[in-house]
């Protein structure tokens, strides 16, 4: 008896596990193909913008007032 019930529940997860495989194989196949089938986006060349911001080298500079290094020690 108790071999019968072993293999009833053997068979019964067996066959569950198969429809499940099965089950996501048919739910899944037009993804798993599109998966298959796709090709990367070829690399074309990429334009690289290059901004500018000249210094105010020839302007005068107004220096900010000097804070003594121990001021922020606590």
């Amino acid at each position: 008896m108790f071999t019968f019930v072993a293999a009833t529940l053997f068979l019964g997860a067996f066959l569950m596990a198969v429809g499940t495989i099965a089950w996501m194989f048919l739910l899944y196949h037009d993804k798993m193909i599109a998966a298959l089938q796709f090709e990367p986006i070829p690399h074309t060349p990429v334009y690289h913008v290059r901004i500018r911001r000249p210094r105010a080298a020839d302007a005068v500079r107004v220096s900010a007032v000097r804070v003594p290094n121990g001021v922020f020690a606590a």
